[in-house]
């Protein structure tokens, strides 16, 4: 008998490659930005706007102090010095910073562990400064993971399609056996184009269908 097959039928995936911050992570609490406002000493849309722009060359392993002093200049700040008062303000902004992206989203770990117990690989792909990145490789909501890449290490970031490559080759996968998650659209739509089984993350009850979708029910 003629058995046809179906040629739609979708790749299995054996491995979900996740970002970090506002994926797994939550977004930085109300307290930790208004500190940094604070300590900043600069109208907060002037402050942000600086943060961001100044963000990538962070992440893509521009030193702290560097970082610091860029946004000072942007803004117009009197903090970009290396007077002793000057670095402990930086020290500051330093420290909140870091410490704004360590708190995790329990839905989002819930989500983890139910893939890590189905036996699913698991790799972290983030845009990431030094510092954060150093913390989470001791994250014990990371514990899981067989990979941990971060741009800070490769000297480039995401959507840049060389990081995702990157990824694939250590972790000896094809694009059509990974999965891809990433708040950011451009980074979702870089992985799609590489052919990458790509999902936009706008929540964890998007997250969790997606997931279900590919794994059976989790």
């Amino acid at each position: 008998m003629h058995m046809s097959v179906d040629s739609t039928a979708r790749p299995r995936i054996t491995t979900v490659v996740f970002d970090y911050g506002e994926v797994i992570s939550r977004p930085q609490p109300p307290e930790a930005r208004a500190e940094l406002e604070r300590l900043a000493g600069v109208p907060a849309e002037d402050f942000w706007t600086a943060y961001w722009a100044e963000r990538p060359r962070f992440d893509a392993g521009a030193a702290p102090a560097e970082y610091w002093e860029r946004i000072a200049r942007r803004v117009g700040a009197e903090w970009g010095s290396e007077t002793a008062a000057d670095t402990a303000l930086k020290q500051s902004l330093w420290a909140v910073d870091v410490g704004s992206w360590l708190y995790v989203s329990p839905a989002s770990c819930a989500l983890l562990d139910r893939l890590a117990a189905r036996g699913v690989r698991l790799a972290l792909l983030s845009n990431a400064p030094h510092d954060i990145a150093g913390t989470l490789r001791r994250s014990p909501a990371l514990a899981s993971f067989e990979g941990l890449f971060f741009s800070c290490d490769l000297g480039v970031c995401k959507p840049d399609p060389a990081v995702y490559t990157h990824v694939l080759t250590t972790l000896g996968l094809t694009p059509e056996e990974t999965a891809f998650v990433d708040d950011r659209e451009e980074n979702f739509l870089a992985a799609k184009r590489l052919g990458i089984d790509a999902h936009h993350y706008t929540g964890t009850e998007g997250l969790e269908s997606f997931l279900t979708d590919r794994f059976g029910a989790l």
